[in-house]
């Protein structure tokens, strides 16, 4: 079972700011959820992030409501949880493959993303790895984050160039010739 193998986690990154990060969790299984965002809040604690929690129905949501924030608000990152479970049907492909990749979009647009919605095939798979004593994929998540971020302001310029700069005189020219300023 996974829950025997072992793997390096890096340490925590420092912040020299404050860090805000938004937490988006679906409760659709609502224990398991409740175990995420514990290991996750734990971890943000850790460096002394503020961090916020939405709820969202489920797994497709959350991108979105990801998406309504990096347009409208001033986090710095986002941490994604929930769970999805295999069913009888396709929905369960559709649900893990979309709400994925629009996470990944998401990423590479330049979000700090966390990506914590757990794909498994039981409730018991699902239970080990939202654990915090365990597998902690919440507190994974959220230190997926943190590193994202630390790595987003590492590379960050501040005051970069973008559009006009202050003092700069445009010079145009109207329908007769004369030069406009």
């Amino acid at each position: 079972m996974a829950q025997a193998e072992s793997h390096y986690v890096m340490p925590l990154p420092e912040f020299a700011d404050p860090v805000k990060v938004l937490i988006v969790v679906s409760p659709y299984y609502k224990d398991i959820a409740d175990n995420l965002l514990a290991g996750a809040v734990a971890v943000l604690d850790q460096v002394g992030a503020a961090h916020e929690v939405v709820q969202m129905p489920g797994a497709l949501e959350i991108p979105t409501a990801i998406r309504i924030a990096e347009r409208l608000s001033n986090f710095d990152g986002y941490v994604a949880l929930g769970c999805v479970i295999r069913g009888e049907t396709t929905h369960y492909e559709t649900v893990c493959n979309d709400s994925s990749r629009a996470l990944q979009l998401l990423g590479l647009d330049s979000a700090c993303i966390g990506n914590g919605i757990l794909t498994v095939e039981n409730c018991a798979q699902a239970e080990v790895r939202a654990d915090p004593e365990g597998q902690n994929k919440g507190g994974g998540a959220a230190a997926a984050a943190l590193h994202l971020i630390a790595l987003a302001r590492k590379w960050g310029q501040k005051g970069r160039d973008i559009g006009f700069k202050p003092g700069e005189i445009l010079l145009a020219s109207d329908s007769d010739g004369t030069t406009i300023t």
